[in-house]
C-alpha cells in the first residue's frame, strides 16, 4: 500500500503551526484499531463535558488515565487472560491506547468506572485574563474638554 498525503495545502504559508499540521495528519491516519474503544463526548453545560468509553470486559485495575502535554491518554488491557475455550468471542479484551487532544484550558476533574463505562469529567477553565470583560462607557473626554 502506498502512503498518500491527505492534504496538498502549502504549509509554507503557515509559520508556527507545525503542531496543527501534525494533529491533522495524526487524525487522517487513524485506523479502525485506533478508534477502539467506542466513546461518547457529552456536553453537560457550557464549561463541563465528559468522555464515556465503553469498556465491558475490563476491570478498573486494568485501566489508566493520564494527561501529558495536553493529551488525555487512556490505556487498558489484560496481561494474562484466563485460558478459556471460546465458541464466540465478541467482547474484546485486547490492549488499547486511546488519545484525546485537549484544548489548553481544559482540565480533567476525575474519572469513574461504573458498569463497564469509564467516564472522564472535563471542565473548561479559562483564566481571568482571557475572559471577556466589560468596558465602562463614560464621558471623561467631554469632562476634560470643558
Amino acid at each position: 500500500m502506498v502512503a498518500t498525503k491527505a492534504f496538498s495545502f502549502p504549509r509554507s504559508h503557515f509559520i508556527g503551526f507545525d503542531h496543527v499540521w501534525s494533529e491533522i495528519e495524526r487524525l487522517s491516519n487513524m485506523t479502525e484499531n485506533k478508534l477502539y474503544p467506542p466513546h461518547n463526548v457529552v456536553k453537560k453545560d457550557e464549561t463541563n463535558f465528559s468522555i464515556e468509553l465503553a469498556l465491558a470486559g475490563y476491570s478498573q485495575d486494568q485501566l489508566t488515565v493520564e494527561v501529558k502535554e495536553g493529551i488525555l491518554v487512556v490505556t487498558g488491557g489484560k496481561e494474562g487472560d484466563i485460558e478459556r475455550e471460546y465458541l464466540h468471542r465478541g467482547i474484546s479484551a485486547k490492549k488499547f491506547t486511546r488519545t484525546f487532544r485537549l484544548s489548553e484550558h481544559v482540565v480533567v476533574d476525575g474519572a469513574d468506572f461504573i458498569d463497564g463505562l469509564l467516564v472522564i469529567d472535563l471542565r473548561v477553565e479559562v483564566p481571568e485574563e482571557k475572559r471577556p470583560r466589560s468596558i465602562p462607557i463614560g464621558n471623561q473626554l467631554l469632562t476634560e474638554a470643558k
